[in-house]
């Protein structure tokens, strides 16, 4: 069963947690990483925003 990893840090806004889920999925491979295969942008409950991802290896 595959289950979401999530990135400690939040974030203020939306922007600034997509940037980072962007950067998960599209630069990794430039430092020799597997990309995750699932990543998503969440709200918490107090309203601020997160990354969450899944490997799936």
């Amino acid at each position: 069963m595959d289950q979401w990893i999530y990135c400690a840090k939040l974030y203020e806004s939306r922007f600034q947690a997509k940037v980072l889920a962007t950067r998960m999925q599209e630069d990794w491979w430039l430092y020799g990483y597997e990309s995750p295969d699932t990543v998503e942008v969440f709200r918490s409950r107090k309203g601020r925003f997160g990354v969450k991802y899944i490997w799936r290896h």
